[in-house]
Parts: structure tokens; C-alpha cells; sequence
């Protein structure tokens, strides 16, 4: 029976990792999207979001099926609770691909992205890359030093979403409104798939050490 409990511990580990492969395709193809006015690959992140849904619904299935019938404690429970987490940061991380990619499909067969900022919006959606790949990397090592590391490299995504918009504020920007709002809205969903990439890395420090991100390293700080 115990065997089995872990197996289902683990397994909940297993979704999550696969929940950041998917969120990493499909930020990548909603880059694409974007940049080059593809419509399948817009089409291919809505569609492909139904997969990190259903990814959702099992942990959350899973983990309340656990607590009810095991009644964990400490690490265990620290596991559940925080996998509820950040299988929710990582849905949203999904929702956040598939808005870029609906503004890439409203705009076809015109780019959404005007040439002055197509560099900015390719970097963010590196950047939107590299955070869900570590996110991974943290899942599978448990690594705390590593995961605490993901809050510096979000700084780059908000100084990036700041470049964008003093870009969008100068005079010369000259692409109407429409452009002018999904170019905004663009740089708000980037950021905030990073923002959910630290969320899932905070709750990984949270349930190896049972302490916040802050609490823990002001403890290291002091020893």
C-alpha cells in the first residue's frame, strides 16, 4: 500500500514536468505565431492547450484522492498541497500561449508584431522559454539554490516588457491603435508566463525546506 502511495507521489512530480514541456511548446509556437503570421501554429497552441487542461484535472483528481485517503503530513502533505499549486501556475502559463496565439490568429494573414518590435517580442518569448525549461529542471532535481535563481531571470522579462512599452510610447510610433493594444497585451502575457514560472519554482523551495523563498534565504544569509 505504501509502495503505491509513493508511486502516486511520484506521479504527480511526472505531470508537472510534462505540464512545463507543453508550456514551453506552446509559448514557443505562440512566438512563432506571432512573429510570423502563422496561422497553424496559432491553431496548433489552442488546440494543444486542451492537453495541459487535462494535465490539470488528474493532479487536482489525484491529489485530493490522496489526501483523502492517506491523510498526509509534513513533506508528503507539503508535496500535495504545492503540486495543487503549481499544476494551477502552470495551466495559466498554457492560457497565457493560447491568448498570444489568439491575437497572432485575429490578426492573420498580417503579423500582429510591427518590424520596430519584432526583436523585443522574440527575446521575451526566449526568455518565456528559458524560465519554463528551469521550472522543469527544478521539478526533477529538487534543486533550491537553482530555484531560487528563477526571480533574477524574471527581471530580464520586465525589463524587456519595459523596453516594449517605451518602444509603443515614442513618437515615431506610428501603427494605430489596434496594433498599439495587442503589442501591450503581448507584453503582459509574456510576463506574466514568467511570473507563474517563479510561482512554480517559490513552491518547489516551499516543499523541500517548508519555508518561503524569503524566510529561507534570510535564514542561509545569517548562518
Amino acid at each position: 500500500m505504501r509502495d503505491t502511495y509513493h508511486e502516486d507521489l511520484d506521479a504527480l512530480s511526472e505531470r508537472l514536468v510534462e505540464m512545463t514541456r507543453l508550456a514551453r511548446h506552446a509559448i514557443a509556437r505562440a512566438t512563432t505565431a506571432l512573429l510570423d503570421a502563422d496561422l497553424s501554429a496559432a491553431e496548433e497552441v489552442i488546440s494543444g492547450d486542451r492537453a495541459i487542461n487535462q494535465l490539470h484535472d488528474e493532479i487536482d483528481t489525484s491529489a485530493f484522492d490522496l489526501m483523502a485517503r492517506q491523510q498526509p503530513v509534513a513533506k508528503d502533505l507539503r508535496t500535495i498541497i504545492t503540486s495543487l499549486h503549481m499544476a494551477g501556475d502552470l495551466e495559466r502559463m498554457g492560457d497565457h500561449a493560447v491568448h498570444l496565439a489568439k491575437i497572432a490568429r485575429r490578426r492573420h494573414p498580417d503579423a500582429a508584431v510591427p518590424r520596430e518590435v519584432r526583436t523585443i517580442v522574440l527575446e521575451m518569448g526566449h526568455q518565456a522559454e528559458s524560465l519554463v525549461v528551469k521550472a522543469g529542471e527544478v521539478l526533477v532535481s529538487h534543486d533550491v539554490e537553482t530555484a531560487l535563481e528563477l526571480d533574477a531571470d524574471d527581471d530580464r522579462m520586465d525589463q524587456l516588457r519595459r523596453k516594449l512599452l517605451r518602444r509603443i510610447l515614442e513618437p515615431t510610433w506610428q501603427y494605430g491603435v489596434e496594433a498599439t493594444m495587442d503589442v501591450t497585451l503581448a507584453g503582459r502575457f509574456y510576463e506574466r508566463f514568467g511570473d507563474h514560472a517563479v510561482h512554480v519554482a517559490d513552491n518547489l523551495v516551499y516543499m523541500v525546506t517548508g519555508k518561503k523563498p524569503e524566510e529561507y534565504e534570510t535564514e542561509n544569509a545569517e548562518e
